[in-house]
C-alpha cells in the first residue's frame, strides 16, 4: 500500500468512525420510552403522558381491564407494550407446592394472553425467591424453568415474551448467573427484562448489559446508590453514560420504561430523555 492510498484509506475510515460515533449520541427512535400503570384506563393520566413525549405504557395481568384499556390506548395513540405478570410474588413458578406452581403457571398464561389482546409484546416474570431449604437458589432454577418451557408453545403461538427480571429475591446476583439462567430455558421466547437500578447493587449496571448482550429484549429504569437505595434517575450509583456506550455495543432497540418517582412524570420525562439520550 502506498502512501496516498493509505491516508485515502485511512481517512475514510476516520470519516465512517466519526459518523458512527455522531449516530450514536442519540437513542431517539431507537429507544422507546413508557412509564408503567395499573390494570384500569386513566384516560387523563394517558394524555398527560402522551403529551410529554412518551412512546407507551405498560400494564399489569391477569386482572387488565383489556377492552376499555384498548379502547384508550386507540383513542390516544399510546401503546401498552406489554405487561407485568402482577401474581408472581404471592403465587411462584418456584413454590415448594406443585400445585402453586400450576396455578401460578395458569396465572402466567393468562398474563401472556391479556398481553396479546392488548396489542403487546411480552409479560415480566420474576421466576422465584430464594427462602431458605424449601426454596432455595437450584430450586428456583429448576422448578421455574419447568413451568416456563410448558408455556412456550403459547408463547409462540401468540407471539408475547416471557421476560425474565431479576430482583432483590436471592437469585441470579450475578450477571454470569442471570445468562446462563436465559441459555437454560432454551427458547428465543424468553430473554431478558433488565432492571438497571435493581442490580446496580451487586455489579455495575452496564456489565450487566455487556454480559447479557442481546439476551435484554427490554428495560426497566431505575437508579440505585449505596447511600441512598432507591432514588430519583441520575441520583444513584448509575452510570449512564457507560450504560449507553453498552446499550449501543448490543445494538439495543425496544422499550425503556420508568419504574419508580422522580417528583412527576414530567421530571421522568426529562431525565429519561438526558439519560438515555433520547
Amino acid at each position: 500500500m502506498n502512501r496516498r492510498h493509505f491516508l485515502t484509506t485511512t481517512a475514510g475510515s476516520l470519516a465512517l468512525a466519526g459518523l458512527s460515533h455522531a449516530q450514536s449520541k442519540s437513542f431517539r427512535g431507537i429507544i422507546h420510552k413508557a412509564v408503567k400503570v395499573g390494570t384500569a384506563p386513566d384516560e387523563k393520566h394517558f394524555q398527560r403522558v402522551k403529551d410529554l413525549g412518551f412512546d407507551g405504557i405498560e400494564g399489569n395481568a391477569p386482572g387488565l381491564q383489556v377492552e376499555p384499556m384498548k379502547k384508550v390506548c386507540a383513542q390516544l395513540d399510546l401503546p401498552m407494550h406489554g405487561v407485568v405478570y402482577s401474581k408472581h410474588w404471592q403465587v411462584r413458578l418456584s413454590d415448594r407446592n406443585p400445585e402453586v406452581r400450576e396455578k401460578s403457571r395458569n396465572g402466567l398464561a393468562q398474563a401472556m394472553r391479556d398481553a396479546k389482546a392488548v396489542g403487546g409484546t411480552s409479560v415480566l416474570l420474576v421466576p422465584g425467591k430464594v427462602t431458605g431449604e424449601q426454596e432455595n437458589h437450584q430450586h428456583v432454577w429448576d422448578r421455574s424453568i419447568e413451568q416456563i418451557q410448558q408455556l412456550l408453545p403459547l408463547a409462540e403461538e401468540l407471539k408475547i415474551h416471557i421476560l425474565i427480571e431479576t430482583v432483590w429475591n436471592g437469585f441470579c446476583y450475578k450477571p454470569e448467573q442471570f445468562r446462563d439462567y436465559i441459555d437454560a430455558c432454551d427458547s428465543p421466547w424468553v430473554q431478558a427484562y433488565f432492571d438497571i437500578g435493581n442490580m446496580q447493587r451487586f455489579a455495575p449496571s452496564h456489565e450487566w448489559i455487556r454480559i447479557l448482550g442481546k439476551r435484554t429484549l427490554k428495560l426497566d429504569i431505575k437508579d440505585w446508590g449505596s447511600k441512598n437505595g432507591f432514588c430519583p434517575l441520575g441520583q444513584g450509583d448509575v452510570d449512564w453514560k457507560k450504560v449507553r456506550n453498552e446499550l449501543e455495543k448490543i445494538e439495543f432497540s425496544g422499550w425503556a420504561t420508568r419504574e419508580g418517582n422522580d417528583g412527576g412524570v414530567d421530571k421522568t420525562a426529562k431525565l429519561m430523555n438526558e439519560l438515555l439520550a433520547l
